[in-house]
């Protein structure tokens, strides 16, 4: 039984790059990649919370390595595609999340959003991408938003760009898919992470969240877990093109 699944999910031999690595969903998935047996590259902007996250899956026997980038900066999405060596599995975590009301929506709300957001998985998935194309074999994983198909909590910037990054990932999908790249996105629901604490600050909001849903909760970064290893792994080589929904039910209803 442990060969089967070891076969099905198992990611010994593979190299994820996981951005947002450091905090929330994105840690959370790299933690399940690298007990997988994946190989981690950790992308965020923040210095001190990657060198704590690494020690925390060191402590685990998971290989890590740690990238310092701001993904809304272009010369550091060039320095990471230079500096990253070959990726198997490319999971687009990191996240801007400016949620002014459209009518205080300024023009740099819009661009670093949209630069973080959207650009960052489309540039990375050029340049990674491409090579598994090239190699036969690899996983794109686009982390996008309850957001990206209703309006909510001031979408604005942040909620186009999520929607564009479902679109990329139907794009990417219907490019690499015939050479061996599946292309998929999950989409959360309201998760208590650092992204979102404004919302959990709140508690009758936060409730109000956790009433819509059909399991009577909020996310948590560890619900994202299983879908990652899933998505990541060989189990799901027919399935591309896709958003899964890791909400509770939210979008049902």
């Amino acid at each position: 039984m442990t060969s089967y699944l070891d076969d099905l999910f198992g990611l010994s031999g593979r190299t994820a790059m996981v951005t947002g690595g450091s905090s929330g969903i994105g840690r959370a998935m790299a933690t399940a990649l690298g007990r997988a047996g994946a190989r981690l590259v950790l992308l965020a902007r923040r210095p001190g919370p990657l060198r704590e996250t690494a020690a925390a899956l060191t402590g685990l026997g998971v290989h890590v390595e740690t990238i310092a980038a701001d993904l809304a900066d272009r010369a550091d999405l060039a320095r990471v595609a230079g500096c990253a060596g070959d990726v198997d599995i490319l999971v687009n975590a990191a996240a801007v999340n400016l949620r002014p009301r459209m009518d205080d929506l300024t023009e740099s709300d819009w661009d670093v959003t949209l630069a973080a957001n959207l650009t960052a998985p489309f540039l990375l998935g050029q340049h990674f991408g491409r090579a598994m194309a090239a190699r036969g074999w690899g996983r794109i994983i686009n982390v996008v938003s309850q957001q990206a198909f209703r309006a909510y909590g001031h979408s604005g910037a942040y909620g186009a760009a999520k929607a564009g990054l479902v679109g990329l990932t139907r794009s990417q999908a219907e490019a690499w898919s015939g050479r061996g790249v599946t292309c998929n996105a999950i989409a959360p629901g309201v998760v208590h992470t650092p992204l979102t604490e404004p919302v959990f600050a709140d508690p009758a909001v936060a409730a109000g969240h956790a009433r819509r849903t059909m399991i009577g909760r909020n996310g948590v970064p560890e619900d994202f877990a299983g879908c990652v290893v899933y998505l990541a792994s060989s189990a799901s080589a027919a399935v591309t093109g896709q958003t899964l929904f890791v909400d509770g039910g939210y979008s049902a209803t």
